[in-house]
């Protein structure tokens, strides 16, 4: 509870925590920028990394940047940009996109990884022994660390009251991003500010137990500024770039605003039966898994990741294990009924509406007159008793094609229960 507490009490303060931490920040040494899209986030990176003339980016693990889809742009500019936490640099050398938040390659076995180093890491021998295949990763990620020319990373808990950018992992491949090259360059979603430094270990503890079952992480790394005169190691320069992308949008609206209590963990990933049955990829964008499936619609628009809200069994179990208690089942509730809401209201999802036809809203009206009229409903189940052996073969053609390719369709008896209990003489009272 003091998770969610803590995450509701940023959130209700979000845009004085953000003035807060902009101005704490600049007062580091920090530079802080501001990008409403994607597109201006990437353009401002590319602006800090040409302004040093680097060509090789080093990066940690951030999702924010795979929701920027930054490796794609820096690549088509003539950036390198390498991933080196383990899990994404192995879906990287195999152009794929992370499965799981925490867990990027968790989708891959041993034997397709050791195919992948033999194969697109010149000079290395095949081998399916776990400890070797570290060693090769650590040598090759070794040699980017100290040709790297710029740092970017994630921010996993920004603090307002000191301007500390917080970033936790178990590899050391962050903090070699955020030290080893002489700028760095932090991404980080609005959401992701906290209003004091006492706020961190509790999320850091949740954190960490729901995402992997560690009691405290490896690595916690916590950036204030840039090098200082009379330190050792360390950028000469910090860049902190925070991210909207609709996100003001959904804070806007009191029961939307819980998605952005999510910090990442991935336990609603892990414990949910459609995800762990289908993997991330199945959901077709960046955030998989039931977070995935309220927060991308939003971001994306229902028209185009409204599908996502559907992708549920609605059994609770992610609101189960959500450590900041957000109420998962009841905003993909919200996003359903918005794919059908005509009205266009101040905080309504972007995309609402989507789904709403006069052929479906005309079927809904005649389902409704049929219940409600006796001689209707008589009507329509003696149709339904005489058409129901045909039914198998309408899904070759019309509406039903779509729909009835992967759905049993429904079998009507041929007579209605008024009519048995009619023929029985029992009287309908």
């Amino acid at each position: 509870m003091r998770g969610d507490a803590i995450r509701r009490r940023a959130l209700s303060m979000l845009p004085q925590l953000l003035e807060q931490l902009e101005r704490k920040c600049t007062e580091n040494g920090i530079q802080v920028h501001w990008a409403e899209t994607p597109d201006e986030a990437n353009r401002i990176c590319l602006e800090i990394i040409r302004r040093h003339h680097a060509t090789r980016v080093i990066k940690g693990k951030s999702m924010v940047s795979e929701e920027m889809h930054l490796n794609h742009f820096l690549d088509e500019h003539g950036i390198e940009a390498l991933e080196t936490d383990l899990g994404e640099y192995i879906i990287q050398l195999d152009h794929e996109t992370p499965s799981h938040i925490i867990v990027p390659a968790i989708h891959k076995n041993r034997d397709q990884i050791a195919r992948l180093f033999h194969e697109k890491i010149p000079n290395t021998p095949y081998t399916e022994v776990v400890e070797e295949l570290n060693a090769i990763a650590r040598q090759v990620l070794r040699e980017k660390f100290f040709a790297g020319e710029v740092g970017v990373s994630g921010v996993n808990f920004a603090v307002a009251e000191t301007g500390t950018l917080c970033l936790v992992e178990n590899e050391g491949n962050g903090r070699m991003c955020t030290t080893a090259p002489p700028v760095h360059i932090a991404v980080m979603g609005l959401e992701k500010v906290v209003e004091r430094l006492e706020d961190v270990p509790p999320l850091l503890r949740l954190l960490t137990g729901s995402a992997t079952g560690q009691l405290i992480t490896t690595y916690f790394n916590m950036i204030s500024s840039p090098r200082k005169p009379d330190e050792k190691d360390g950028p000469k320069e910090v860049h902190l770039v925070l991210l909207d992308n609709g996100r003001s949008k959904i804070w806007a609206d009191p029961e939307l605003r819980q998605t952005l209590k999510c910090i990442r963990c991935g336990a609603c990933l892990n414990h949910c039966p459609v995800y762990t049955r289908l993997g991330g990829h199945a959901y077709g964008y960046v955030y998989p898994g039931p977070i995935g499936s309220i927060l991308t619609p939003q971001l994306e628009g229902l028209e185009n990741a409204g599908a996502m809200a559907t992708a549920s069994t609605f059994c609770g179990a992610c609101e189960e294990v959500c450590p900041v208690k957000i109420p998962i089942t009841d905003i993909l509730r919200r996003l359903r009924n918005e794919s059908y809401a005509k009205e266009n209201s101040p905080n309504a999802v972007k995309g609402h509406g989507y789904k709403l036809s006069l052929l479906e809203r005309s079927t809904w009206r005649s389902w409704a007159l049929t219940n409600v009229m006796p001689w209707a409903n008589a009507l329509s189940a003696k149709l339904l008793g005489l058409v129901s052996s045909q039914l198998p073969k309408l899904p070759k053609v019309g509406l039903l094609k779509n729909w009835g390719q992967s759905r049993t369709l429904p079998k009507f008896a041929s007579k209605s229960l008024h009519v048995l209990a009619k023929e029985k003489g029992l009287n309908d009272e």
